[in-house]
């Protein structure tokens, strides 16, 4: 079962100079084993940003979640308020509504 995983957090520097650092990461988290996609998040009125990214299924995300990647982005000095929850994808509804699963 596909699962996404949902990180957010709010940034004590410019949302556009983290996603210019975060550039290069992305790179790295385009080859993560399991992942079919992520999409970044900001929110500029808010100083908010994070992502949504769809996993083929538990162990990828497990894997993702336990990996280097994740520890720089707990440990990064501009991020404070992190969050992440993680969803099953009721395929069959997303699939009606047109998700790219």
């Amino acid at each position: 079962m596909y699962k996404i995983l949902q990180i957010n957090y709010r940034l004590t520097s410019s949302i556009d100079d983290f996603l210019r650092e975060a550039e290069p990461v992305a790179n790295v988290i385009a080859g993560i084993e399991g992942l079919r996609w992520k999409i970044w998040l900001r929110n500029e009125n808010q100083n908010e940003g994070g992502g949504l990214y769809l996993f083929e299924n538990e162990n990828a995300l497990n894997a993702f979640v336990n990996s280097p990647v994740i520890t720089r982005l707990k440990d990064h000095p501009a991020l404070e308020e992190l969050t992440a929850k993680v969803f099953d994808v009721p395929a069959g509804l997303s699939a009606i509504t047109k998700a790219p699963i």
